[in-house]
């Protein structure tokens, strides 16, 4: 932003959200270091199919993603355990305050928490928000089509799948992606929310 620019008016500015697994709190540089240690926490940066960001890459990640912030484009997160531990991030994606949609996405977690109840928990937090507080129509999920784990993941959300983008991106290492597109629209919101909030109460050990 130039020093002469106008800041853009924010349709959601960065707020804080918890549960009883997970708490989002704005993203912030000081969180590097601790997002390091978490990205390192199983090499969940290792995948050639998702845009997870490696150790050396984490500043940058930040700045980019604060810079999409300041733009009015995304709403980062630092996502923590219930202990307090920084174990991902997460965000508000593709802001549309005109239309009153957004996507959700841009996620990754530590080895160590996936396969929790901390995924479910932080979507219905941000569905919740999304939905009840900031009046949505519609939010939206993409994933990688051979990221066949977040896929399963965004099913079980009660997202419904509504197609694939064929060769929608070019990675780094010049391999062309397909993209899948799943979203959850207003008038099913009551429907996701008594899903996710019946599976935390009855949530098996090692569920998501």
């Amino acid at each position: 932003m130039t020093a002469d620019a106008k800041p853009v008016r924010a349709w959601i500015s960065p707020f804080e959200a918890a549960g009883e697994h997970v708490r989002l709190i704005p993203l912030d540089p000081r969180h590097e270091a601790d997002l390091v240690t978490a990205v390192r926490d199983g090499d969940v940066w290792d995948t050639w199919f998702a845009a997870v960001p490696r150790p050396e890459g984490m500043a940058r990640e930040i700045d980019w993603r604060l810079g999409l912030q300041e733009e009015g484009r995304m709403v980062p997160f630092t996502v923590l355990d219930a202990t307090g531990r920084i174990v991902g991030m997460t965000s508000y994606m593709n802001v549309e305050p005109a239309h009153r949609r957004l996507e959700i996405g841009h996620t990754w977690y530590a080895g160590s928490v996936q396969r929790t109840a901390l995924n479910t928990e932080a979507k219905l937090l941000l569905l919740s928000a999304a939905f009840d507080t900031y009046d949505c129509i519609a939010v939206g999920f993409r994933t990688a089509y051979f990221n066949f784990r977040s896929r399963t993941a965004i099913e079980r959300l009660g997202a419904k799948y509504e197609g694939t983008w064929r060769s929608h991106m070019i990675l780094p290492d010049g391999t062309i992606r397909d993209t899948c597109y799943y979203s959850i629209i207003a008038a099913e919101w009551p429907a996701v929310r008594r899903n996710l909030t019946w599976r935390l109460a009855h949530r098996r050990p090692s569920e998501q």
